[in-house]
């Protein structure tokens, strides 16, 4: 599967079919994508609590949420398998049980966890693609939430519910809801790497748009920070 070195050799695929990539952005992003039945009400306090999401490359979901208010990080890192694999170079093999994933911590105070849901079936990724977004492929791209408490997981699974009841996608969702084990931090030239390599075309196509459809689907929520 895909190296660092690979997935930039894709961005000459990426920039040929161009036009597909964006067109499926754009379509995602016309999608009226409800709120969650079961939004939890702000918090009163400020508080850091945490989410763990992979859909794709880390890269865009980072982006994503690094421009979401009430988000105080967004953490590019690996989920699902054991800490001796959590590498990029064996992550990118597909073999080792992680998906590339973001940690984000969030005041509870300016944005619930259900209100992070809704941006992550909008705008962040394509929950109807099966180990794959855009053009990477792999169990190490796959749509999960990883859930840290029986909260989060009730949550999350009504909220899918609510989705395919309404048949919001034209496709089932495949995004999977499995507990946290552990959150292991990415290599640091991963980090910030949208906000780092801005005219990387691989960035261009694939992942700003995911943050120009933030801002234009949830202005009361898009900061620019």
């Amino acid at each position: 599967m895909f190296s660092l070195f690979s997935r930039l050799s894709v961005i000459f695929l990426t920039v040929t079919f161009a036009g597909v990539t964006a067109c499926s952005a754009g379509d995602r992003a016309s999608a009226s994508i409800p709120n969650p039945a079961l939004d939890a009400p702000i918090a009163k306090t400020k508080t850091g609590q945490t989410v763990v999401v992979a859909g794709g490359c880390f890269w865009g979901i980072q982006a994503v949420f690094q421009h979401v208010k009430g988000v105080i990080s967004a953490t590019s890192g690996y989920s699902g398998g054991s800490g001796e694999t959590a590498e990029y170079e064996l992550v990118s093999t597909g073999g080792t049980g992680h998906a590339e994933s973001v940690k984000i911590t969030y005041d509870p105070s300016q944005i619930t966890y259900d209100q992070l849901l809704r941006v992550f079936f909008s705008v962040a990724h394509d929950p109807t693609q099966l180990n794959r977004q855009g053009p990477d492929e792999g169990t190490q791209y796959r749509s999960s939430i990883f859930y840290d408490s029986d909260e989060q997981k009730w949550i999350a699974e009504a909220y899918i519910a609510q989705l395919e009841k309404a048949k919001v996608f034209p496709r089932a969702i495949v995004t999977q809801v499995v507990p946290l084990k552990a959150f292991y931090p990415a290599e640091a030239y991963h980090q910030d790497y949208a906000a780092h390599h801005p005219d990387n075309p691989y960035i261009v196509y694939n992942d700003a748009p995911k943050v120009a459809h933030l801002r234009s689907q949830f202005p009361d929520l898009y900061t620019s920070k």
